[in-house]
């Protein structure tokens, strides 16, 4: 039976105390229920002695000190899975918002959960094909694999995270695939081109979607991600499906976090986020991986505006820290009109060698993109030389090399929103693009690579 109370005595923001409790734990789900009958949930935050501090999922206007009420559930806050969920739209609580019926679980699991053992993991090597050229061709993304994306405010990382979302599959696999979406702390505008980017061109199907609007209370948008993390590990750990998480925006979540640690007087951190922001950022991306004797797997892409432009801000410093690269979206390449305007040469997946190669992409795969990376990198080298010196200055190979860093960006990462390329169709253009240079000057790639797909 649900423990009631009616002993509110402060209430400051999200945060209110209620006062000789018995019995109640840490991260205890309950509900407050106004004069006029309405519900709000909570959930226990602190426990000091007799003293609970509770958390607020919707504002506190409308609560009373004498007369409301608290219930305590004797549970943390859970979430009803089922296969169904798939095509369904829910908010940042897990309640649907699409207007179809309510969703009968087939069981109801804690949405905090726990990171996955190091010893029961099993390591990331599949690919996975998002259809985008800079991230198949150069920073592959791999399954259990943890990959960000790093954006900036201005930049298309919505549109991005839409792609990624509609576009990705298992080549050669006939095992389920699925997308998790989560959208934390968006506008309404943002909630409705994700939703009709799904359903324009079916992804919706295969997609759980779950909303959080930028108006919705912060905990609800601390709340958000751990649900969707919570579905995905139902499909792919127990329905043994492929499940690809995708949270946007991150930086919404840390900032919902540092609201709730201030309204809490703790001492603040770096930029006055909390301390703990390490830590809780981590208990989010350590859900990801693959696991011994499971079959599905779980692929997490968190999506992340760095404020100011800045790698070192905490946010990107410390989801850099726990991830396994990063994907870094470029300003001066989206100035140039570049789509997506992805800057391959600071991004990085470190598991990109485990996912590529004969039986999983192509046996010249490695070589190739090793062969790229150095040619664009010379090529924007020859550009700034070319900008101080003038075109004269330089030989013909250097001109070769800038000719080539432009036609990178307007062929290979420059692609549209609505383009899916398969990696046979990625590694043809990266060929295409390598026949700008002399055969001399591709070290890195084997004779036996060049003679079948080099073209003079």
């Amino acid at each position: 039976m649900p423990r009631e109370y009616r002993t509110i005595r402060e209430i400051s923001g999200p945060l209110m105390m209620v006062c000789d409790v018995e019995g109640v734990k840490y991260d205890e789900l309950g509900e407050v229920e106004l004069i006029s009958g309405k519900k709000c949930k909570c959930r226990v935050l602190e426990i000091d002695d007799k003293n609970a501090l509770v958390q607020l999922f919707e504002s506190p206007a409308g609560i009373n000190l004498e007369s409301s009420k608290v219930r305590f559930f004797g549970r943390s806050m859970e979430l009803g899975v089922s296969k169904d969920m798939l095509g369904r739209l829910f908010n940042g609580l897990g309640k649907p918002i699409d207007g179809a019926p309510e969703l009968l679980p087939e069981k109801r699991i804690d949405i905090n959960g726990v990171p996955i053992n190091p010893l029961a993991r099993n390591y990331p090597e599949e690919f996975i094909q998002t259809g985008i050229s800079a991230i198949d061709g150069l920073n592959t993304l791999v399954r259990g694999q943890k990959l960000p994306i790093f954006s900036a405010s201005g930049l298309p990382h919505a549109a991005l995270a839409a792609q990624i979302a509609r576009q990705s599959k298992v080549i050669g696999s006939k095992e389920s695939f699925a997308v998790v979406f989560a959208a934390i702390g968006i506008t309404f505008e943002e909630a409705n081109f994700f939703e009709n980017s799904f359903k324009e061109t079916g992804s919706i199907d295969r997609t759980v979607m779950f909303v959080n609007l930028g108006n919705d209370p912060a905990i609800e948008r601390i709340a958000t991600p751990r649900v969707a993390i919570t579905a995905a590990e139902y499909l792919a750990f127990e329905k043994d499906m492929h499940v690809l998480v995708i949270l946007t925006d991150i930086t919404n979540y840390a900032d919902a976090l540092r609201e709730v640690s201030a309204a809490r007087k703790e001492v603040p951190g770096r930029r006055g986020y909390p301390g703990y922001m390490y830590t809780d950022l981590a208990s989010l991306y350590e859900r990801a991986g693959r696991q011994k004797n499971k079959r599905g797997s779980l692929t997490m892409i968190p999506i992340l505006t760095m404020p100011e432009d800045d790698k070192t801000h905490p946010i990107p410093d410390l989801t850099g820290y726990i991830t396994e690269g990063q994907i870094i979206l470029n300003r001066e390449l989206f100035r140039k009109g570049v789509t997506p305007p992805i800057d391959v040469l600071p991004s990085l997946s470190r598991l990109k060698d485990k996912g590529i190669g004969k039986g999983k992409t192509r046996d010249d795969h490695s070589c190739t993109m090793n062969q790229i990376f150095s040619s664009y990198a010379r090529g924007k080298d020859s550009k700034e030389l070319m900008m101080i010196l003038g075109e004269a200055a330089l030989d013909k190979t250097d001109r070769l090399y800038a000719r080539f860093a432009d036609e990178f960006e307007l062929s290979y990462l420059s692609q549209g929103n609505t383009t899916d390329r398969s990696i046979e169709e990625t590694l043809k253009i990266g060929w295409n693009l390598l026949s700008i240079l002399p055969r001399s000057e591709l070290k890195r790639i084997d004779d036996e690579f060049l003679d079948k797909y080099y073209k003079v």
